[in-house]
């Protein structure tokens, strides 16, 4: 081992960052993790693991920056041609061959930007035919990098990265934007992406084969063993292990048979009975639960500042910028390298308006100050209206040790508040030009205040329409009185059926006329895996998930035209689990006016 891997506090290090991050380095070969740690903090000018621990948990950017420095996403579409033309010509067709009917089942593990992936998804579109591979063939996605998954789940590559791909090809599985290309809904839905970390986590199962290529050279012997162990736990019988051209499985002829040594590509032999993946034992150290507490603490004080609703900027006593959230970043066009910087070189400082003075008073008059609805000049010429509200904050020994500046975007309210203040002074000049005509036009300005009168409150309306028709002021009690009463029992109705909707097993959704989601049950969020407030007022059509909504279009619109309940229609569908369900589907009008629909969905059985 050696001085640089013997360093105090690398082992401290590497379990703070997998507690604080959820990224395990520890099985990583040392010299490897250690030499690429070094190498960030040489950036930076840190000296030691220590330190560099305590840069961590004050800088949150520093995390993206050093797993960039870490993990090398290196992957390309068809990289190494000569092994995806065997995987084509010769392992496709055994596996379909030895499946005829069955699904076929694929993960690519360390799948980085997912280019590995989408081309797993090309060849079996090319051999199977677009219908049959969307019916038969599901492709997983796996890395620990979420940045990269993020790249991967957009499908959209720049025309450089399609080189390898041949031109029909391209044509028939990308959407051309100028310099980008995207892959098509047909591909891209048959591909599902996911963190996953090979060191720590269970094993996708039933697997026909698994493409993990040039990802195991980064980890030490032990490590390798393990995974090894986990992939074989997960391929069928006769599934295929695709590795890299720098990896090799020639200790393990007991468990795999060689397919093409020199295309990397392993066949699992059969007679294994192992029914639970293998674990990684977890390593522990005397100041583990310490480190995982710091980190804890650390985490949930971030994650309060990126959930924040406002843009939130937090400016040191010496006043640098120690912290700011992504609306902040979105808002001023901050960047990681403005973190440390001087408050007072950034443009926020002083635009919208000059905040230097105000930390400052408010620091020294120990309360809160609040600017209301300044004004921010755009480049594109546009207006925003901001609501900067200073907050000094205080240790426990009433120290002072920094600012924290809450932004407010009011730029709706405060154009809406304009018009109206608007429409105020052109109704009052209204108001006064009729008070000067005569008497017989009295009525059209009692009308014309009836009006200025129901643009400020309904309350004021009902006051007028009872003095103009005071006559019929009895009846109209009476009447308020038996709508008070209808009100109260129509609450209850709603409680009850309130209730009722979310006590029932199955899914129900409500549409609205425009068929946005209006409703979403808690059936519906065990089945799907959705949440109701991620597709509330959602189009109902747009969403993704587990079910083919675009077969329900004919159901509902049907429903709507006759008002009267459609259906139930049984459609194939994969659950929140990624298990293959039957589903069916019933369609009932809302109301008798079309003003809505209710999806009713029932699992009928799993496959």
């Amino acid at each position: 081992m050696s001085a640089e891997i013997r360093e105090p506090g690398l082992d401290e290090l590497l379990i703070f960052i997998r507690d604080a991050r959820g990224f395990d380095f520890t099985g990583y070969k040392r010299s490897s993790v250690a030499r690429r740690i070094s190498k960030r903090m040489n950036d930076i000018a840190v000296a030691n693991y220590v330190d560099y621990r305590d840069v961590l948990e004050t800088d949150a950017a520093e995390f993206s920056a050093l797993f960039n420095t870490i993990l090398i996403n290196v992957t390309s579409f068809f990289r190494d041609p000569d092994c995806w033309a065997e995987v084509r010509e010769q392992i496709i067709p055994e596996l379909l061959e030895a499946r005829p009917d069955g699904q076929i089942r694929v993960w690519s593990a360390g799948c980085s930007t997912g280019e590995e992936p989408y081309t797993l998804a090309i060849l079996f579109a090319e051999i199977l035919g677009e219908d049959e591979f969307a019916n038969r063939v599901k492709i997983y996605g796996t890395d620990v990098d979420e940045d990269a998954l993020r790249e991967a789940r957009s499908g959209t590559y720049p025309a450089t990265s399609l080189a390898p791909v041949p031109a029909d090809l391209r044509e028939r599985y990308f959407a051309s934007d100028g310099e980008q290309y995207t892959v098509n809904n047909d591909l891209r839905g048959r591909v599902i992406f996911g963190r996953h970390d090979i060191t720590r986590d269970a094993p996708i199962s039933r697997l026909d084969m698994l493409v993990c290529r040039n990802t195991l050279m980064y980890f030490n012997v032990e490590t390798q063993k393990q995974i090894i162990d986990r992939y074989h736990f997960a391929l069928r019988d006769g599934g295929y292990l695709f590795l890299g051209k720098a990896e090799m499985l020639l200790t393990d002829s007991n468990r795999f048979e060689v397919a093409n040594l020199r295309r990397r590509l392993f066949r699992r032999r059969a007679g294994d009975t192992a029914q639970t993946p293998p674990a990684l034992p977890p390593i522990q150290t005397p100041i583990q639960s310490e480190l995982r507490e710091v980190a804890r603490r650390r985490r949930l004080r971030d994650l309060t500042i990126e959930a924040a609703p406002n843009a939130v900027v937090l400016v040191d006593v010496d006043g640098t910028v120690s912290m700011f959230n992504d609306l902040a970043r979105d808002m001023f066009g901050l960047a990681a390298t403005d973190l440390n910087r001087p408050f007072q070189d950034l443009e926020l400082s002083h635009q919208p308006v000059d905040l230097r003075p105000m930390i400052e008073q408010a620091e020294a008059e120990r309360r809160h100050l609040r600017v209301t609805a300044a004004e921010r000049h755009l480049t594109n010429g546009s207006v925003e209206y901001i609501d900067v509200l200073l907050q000094p904050l205080f240790d426990d020994d009433k120290r002072k040790v920094g600012t924290a500046l809450t932004f407010v975007d009011t730029t709706t309210a405060s154009k809406l508040q304009n018009e109206l203040q608007r429409t105020r002074q052109d109704l009052q000049k209204a108001y006064e030009s009729l008070q000067s005509t005569n008497e017989e036009l009295q009525a059209s300005i009692e009308e014309l205040e009836t009006t200025n009168e129901e643009l400020q409150s309904t309350n004021e309306e009902l006051e007028t329409t009872n003095e103009e028709l005071e006559s019929g002021n009895e009846e109209l009690e009476t009447m308020n009185e038996e709508l008070r009463i209808r009100r109260g029992e129509l609450d209850e109705a709603r409680t009850f059926l309130s209730g009722v909707l979310s006590s029932i097993v199955a899914g129900v959704v409500v549409l609205d006329s425009q068929l946005r989601v209006r409703s979403w049950n808690r059936g519906a969020e065990e089945l799907w895996g959705l949440r109701s407030h991620e597709v509330s007022q959602q189009p109902f059509f747009s969403l993704d998930f587990g079910l083919a909504v675009s077969h329900l279009r004919a159901i509902v619109e049907q429903c709507r035209t006759s008002r009267q309940r459609t259906g139930p229609v049984e459609l194939a569908a994969v659950n929140r689990i990624g298990r293959k369900i039957t589903c069916s589907v019933a369609c009932s009008p809302l109301d008798d006016h079309g003003e809505g629909v209710v999806l009713l969905m029932e699992q009928l059985h799993r496959s």
